[in-house]
């Protein structure tokens, strides 16, 4: 996927379970095949030929079709913020191949020269809303011609599925490129610290107590290039526009009571601007980073004042 993935996991709570160790192996076995079939960058992905498959229906496994069901969750979610079909502007704007190994440019050069910060919006004819998972018939449906892409809801959602194989360990964390997963049969023996990281200095600025749940951040400095033409690009696209986003916000963490949840709030919330970026962080709790490196926390419900 492009990305580390780390999974800890306690012993098990009941013996029916596979010890720890063993556990791990079979956790690898999971992933490797969900990159198998859920990678754009992958020419024999499950998902790569259902966006070659000229059909209107096609037939779709079941972590297929979950996949696609987590996508159009999370573009509702988000009203339209977090949209699956935007993989040709994606790749219109140099995102082509997997950029793991890549470094990026800098982003203090990349907001120097970056165009005027505008909240990005949802499309007006959102494409996403046309398709239709058929898990009866085994199957996907939407117009040929429409590319599916899960991005960070993939990451999301391979922690939470992990997650559901781990729930009968006392204790799991699983840190899927950032996207972290907690949760376990006795949460309360051990909270998890997930640190933020600021991303212009790569300082921790602040840090996620967890005891069962997910967080997640979005931002523009793991996966930013300079094109041809000079000009800076990332992978977080407007959907209104089709151009990567510049709306004043460089990350935004979100906490959430599951994988996909979260990479969705946090990704709507750097989408959507200062001024947007609360609605999206209040139900839960998070923060949101500035252009001019301002750190500003969003309290959730019940958060000390």
């Amino acid at each position: 996927m492009g990305t580390s993935i780390s999974v800890l996991i306690g012993p098990p709570a009941g013996p029916a379970l596979l010890p720890a160790r063993a556990m791990t192996i079979a956790a690898q076995a999971m992933l490797v095949r969900f990159e198998q079939v859920l990678s754009r960058f992958l020419e024999d992905s499950e998902l790569s030929l259902l966006n070659r498959d000229p059909r209107e229906q096609v037939p779709a496994s079941a972590l297929l079709r979950r996949a696609v069901h987590a996508g159009l969750w999370a573009a509702e979610r988000t009203e339209g913020l977090v949209d699956v079909t935007v993989l040709p502007a994606v790749r219109a704007a140099g995102y082509t191949a997997s950029r793991a190994g890549l470094a990026s440019v800098p982003l203090a050069d990349a907001l120097t020269a970056a165009p005027p910060r505008l909240p990005a919006g949802a499309r007006a004819n959102p494409v996403w809303t046309s398709i239709a998972v058929l898990d009866d018939d085994a199957a996907i449906r939407r117009d040929p011609g429409v590319l599916i892409d899960l991005g960070g809801i993939g990451k999301g959602l391979a922690a939470d599925l992990l997650a559901d194989r781990l729930a009968g360990y006392e204790r799991f964390v699983i840190d899927c490129g950032g996207d972290v997963r907690v949760g376990g049969s006795r949460p309360e023996r051990w909270p998890v610290e997930v640190e933020v990281q600021h991303p212009l200095t790569g300082a921790i600025v602040d840090s996620f107590q967890i005891y069962e749940g997910a967080a997640a951040t979005s931002g523009l400095d793991a996966r930013l290039w300079q094109r041809e033409d000079g000009s800076f690009a990332h992978h977080l696209i407007d959907p209104a526009t089709g151009e990567p986003a510049w709306t004043g916000l460089i990350a935004a963490s979100a906490k959430a009571p599951t994988g996909v949840e979260a990479e969705a709030l946090a990704k709507a919330a750097l989408l959507s601007g200062p001024k947007g970026a609360p609605r999206f962080l209040a139900e839960h709790g998070g923060l949101v980073v500035h252009d001019n490196g301002d750190i500003q926390p969003i309290p959730g419900p019940g958060a000390a004042p």
